[in-house]
Order: C-alpha cells, then sequence, then structure tokens
C-alpha cells in the first residue's frame, strides 16, 4: 500500500488545529480501557467469580485486538485515516451503550459483550491513530512525538480510576447471597441492583466520542492528511510478520500489554488484601490511578529522554527497573508491596509508544499495515492476564506478580536487540 503525497507538509498550519483532536483520542480510549481495572472488583463480587474468571472481562476487550486488528488495517487502507477515527469513535460509542442493557440484565456474558464491541472500537482508533501521529513530523523525532501523545493516554488511564472509583465502587463491594438459600429472582434483583452504578461512566464516555467523530467528520477531506493510494490485502499484511523487525515487535507488544493489563487489573485486589494494605474498594481503586499517573508522568519526562537517548537503551532500562519493581513487590507485604507495584506504572511510560515505533520504523509505505499487526499484537491482554488470574488462585496474588515479572525481562531484551535504528526492511528469508 502507498500513501498519497499530501499536499502541504502534515506540520502546515492548515493541520496543526487538528493535531490537539487527535491527541484527544489517547486520552478517550485511555480513561475507557482504565474503567476494565475499576469494573473487575464490582462484577467479581456481583457474579461471584474468581480471578480466572473475572479476567475474562480483560480477555473479552482484549479479544477484540486479535478478531479487529487486521480487519481495521484493510479498512484503514480503503477509507483513510480520517473516515477510519469516525468509525472507531462511532463503533466505540455502541459498546458503551450497551453497558446500559447489561445492567438491566444483571447478566455477565452482556457484559463481556459490551466490552468487546467498545474495544473494537478502539482497536481501530489504536490503528489509526499511531502511525498518523508518527507521520505528521519527522522519522528522527517519531518515538518522542508518540511518547507525548501516550503521555495523553495515560492521563486518560490517571483520572479514569478516581471517576471508576466515585461511580462504580462509591457504594463499596457486596458479596452476593448463597445461591444456595436465595431464591433465583432474590439473586437476579441482586445482580440488577448492583451493577446500575457500571452505567454512568460508559454512557458519560459515549457522548463524549459522538462529539469527537462529528469533528473528526468534518475534517475528513483535510489534505494535509497522508491517503492511501490502493488497497491492502491480508496476504501482504501477514507477509510483514516475515520481516524481523515487524515480528519481535508484534511479540513484544504482546508481552508488554499483558503485563501491563495483569497489574491493573489485579491492583484493586491487590492492595485490599490484609498482607497489604487492606483498603477499602473505593479507596483501593482510586489508588490504582496512582499507577496510571506514574505512566503519565514517565511519558512526558520520556518525551525528552527520547530525543537525546537511544530509544532502545531507554527501553531496556525502565524493564529492568519494572522487572525489580515486581520482583521485589512479590515477595513483600505491607507498604513495600503497595508502593513497589504502584511504582511499576513510573517505568511502564515508554514501553508502549517506544515498542510500536521501533516496530514500525522503517516500514515505509506499509507503515498501516505494521500497525494493525501492531495493534493485534495487544491481544497479550487478554492471554496473559489469564494466565496471571489462574495463577493468583493456585498460589495467591502475590506470587502472581511474577508471571508480568518474567515479561518485563524479554522487553529488556527486545530494548538491546532493537537499539540500532532500522536501515532495511529485508524479509527473513533474505540472504545476509
Amino acid at each position: 500500500m502507498q500513501l498519497a503525497a499530501p499536499a502541504a507538509s502534515a506540520s502546515s498550519p492548515r493541520s496543526r488545529w487538528l493535531t490537539p483532536f487527535v491527541v484527544s483520542l489517547f486520552f478517550a480510549w485511555g480513561f475507557a480501557t482504565v474503567l476494565v481495572d475499576t469494573l473487575i472488583p464490582k462484577l467479581k463480587a456481583v457474579f461471584a467469580l474468581n480471578y480466572a474468571e473475572v479476567m475474562l472481562t480483560q480477555f473479552a476487550f482484549f479479544l477484540a485486538y486479535l478478531v479487529m486488528s487486521i480487519p481495521a488495517g484493510l479498512i484503514l487502507s480503503r477509507i483513510g485515516y480520517l473516515r477510519a477515527v469516525v468509525t472507531g469513535l462511532l463503533v466505540m460509542a455502541v459498546g458503551c451503550l450497551m453497558f446500559s442493557p447489561a445492567a438491566r440484565l444483571g447478566a455477565y456474558p452482556a457484559f463481556l459483550a459490551a466490552l468487546f464491541v467498545m474495544a473494537s472500537g478502539i482497536t481501530l482508533l489504536q490503528v489509526a491513530a499511531n502511525p498518523l501521529v508518527a507521520l505528521l513530523g519527522s522519522t528522527a523525532t517519531s518515538h518522542s512525538r508518540l511518547t507525548l501523545a501516550q503521555a495523553f493516554n495515560s492521563l486518560g488511564t490517571a483520572i479514569g480510576p478516581h471517576v471508576g472509583a466515585a461511580l462504580i465502587l462509591a457504594g463499596g463491594i457486596v458479596a452476593a447471597p448463597d445461591p444456595a438459600t436465595t431464591t433465583p429472582a432474590a439473586l437476579a434483583a441482586f445482580r440488577v441492583h448492583e451493577a446500575a452504578a457500571t452505567q454512568a461512566p460508559f454512557l458519560m464516555i459515549a457522548a463524549g466520542l459522538v462529539v469527537l467523530a462529528a469533528v473528526f467528520w468534518f475534517a475528513r477531506r483535510d489534505t494535509t492528511v497522508p491517503i492511501p493510494e490502493k488497497a491492502a490485502g491480508l496476504a501482504s499484511t501477514l507477509g510483514l510478520l516475515r520481516r524481523p523487525r515487524v515480528a519481535l515487535g508484534a511479540l513484544s507488544i504482546f508481552i508488554y500489554v499483558g503485563a501491563e493489563v495483569s497489574i491493573g487489573s489485579l491492583m484493586a485486589n491487590y492492595l485490599m488484601q490484609h498482607s497489604t494494605l487492606a483498603l477499602p474498594a473505593a479507596r483501593a481503586g482510586a489508588v490504582v490511578g496512582y499507577y496510571w499517573t506514574g505512566a503519565m508522568i514517565g511519558r512526558f519526562i520520556g518525551a525528552y529522554v527520547l530525543r537525546v537517548l537511544r530509544p532502545g537503551d531507554v527501553l531496556t532500562l525502565c524493564a529492568l527497573a519494572a522487572f525489580a519493581l515486581a520482583t521485589t513487590s512479590a515477595f513483600s507485604t505491607g507498604m513495600v508491596a503497595a508502593v513497589t507495584i504502584v511504582a511499576i506504572g513510573l517505568f511502564n511510560s515508554v514501553m508502549f509508544p517506544t515498542i510500536f515505533t521501533l516496530g514500525i520504523e522503517g516500514q515505509a509505505s506499509d507503515t498501516p499495515e505494521a500497525s494493525g499487526l501492531m495493534c493485534m499484537a495487544i491481544v497479550g491482554g487478554a492471554v496473559i492476564p489469564l494466565v496471571t488470574g489462574a495463577l493468583a488462585d493456585a498460589v495467591g496474588l502475590h506470587l502472581a506478580l511474577l508471571a508480568p515479572a518474567a515479561c518485563y525481562l524479554w522487553i529488556a531484551l527486545y530494548g538491546r536487540l532493537a537499539r540500532q535504528p532500522a536501515i532495511t526492511i529485508a524479509p527473513l528469508t533474505a540472504p545476509p
């Protein structure tokens, strides 16, 4: 797939007005994604789920990245960046609206369906917005630019837990009555009553998404935004996995997102344990916001650091720090365990944008398809949390942190492997 040359520079005054709205997309999907973390303790109690079962929320959410990323890349190649953004925003809004009937039904599968649809819209947004930010400027500063945009994603993830705690967990966690001593009608009524608290934040998000969709719809003919000259194909997209930079980047996205989501998803329950801080549910949910606040601060710092240091070196150092913190928390209790797990967010900060830009670096006209593959790898957020949840059921939440800790070791290695700038995009089968 080729990109048509824009009629004017992507950094020209005509396109600058659009940049804040593109950045706002990062905030929107960060805010929506992190609400799942505060949703987990509520659903766990309402439906009397174990850790493996409640992690199906993350499985349903991140499964969308596996199912929808390649189709999203194909859609992007056919309708262009701005129309793809509009489509993603509307699909995401539909998913948010689905939380209302899910709450009224009091049915766990309905919540999973709503999460899948919402995440399908976010997938299309990620496939379009991540490379768009990288393209709106020079290649040399793409790592820094995407890290800065991701800082606003982290702003959404920092605010989201506080909103979720106030609206979803404010009433506390009420354990579901014993089905053996409760009539089916009473149990259903309990679930509907408790699940009603989950609706408000997602309805608020849906309203904001519709407004953003209108803005991008009016901007859809902006000639300074690159547009596809021909449609991508499934075979050509999958063929990019023969390129080491793309394949290892996708694997690293899979592993990193799995580690980040595992920690964020279990943190509220982790902080509620007597072996940690024994916090009430609403307070624990709010503290999760500090984890994401650390990521936001780290991304603003990283946007500068990545201009002066090699991205691969920065990635390796941050991954090693995250490994040390996760391991320390796993073998600690009380305040030490709490502080070290929250501090991981600071070092997570630069990982996703740095891995993403390293993975698509040097792909030229294949950038949108490579972006689709990178976003497909976000399905790691469905797989690794399930493994971590099963481990938590078997050995406890503390030792379960060793699963994401192991993930950070790979990220450190990847940083070393990808520290040199991409010069060629030769496939694996190419001769040396």
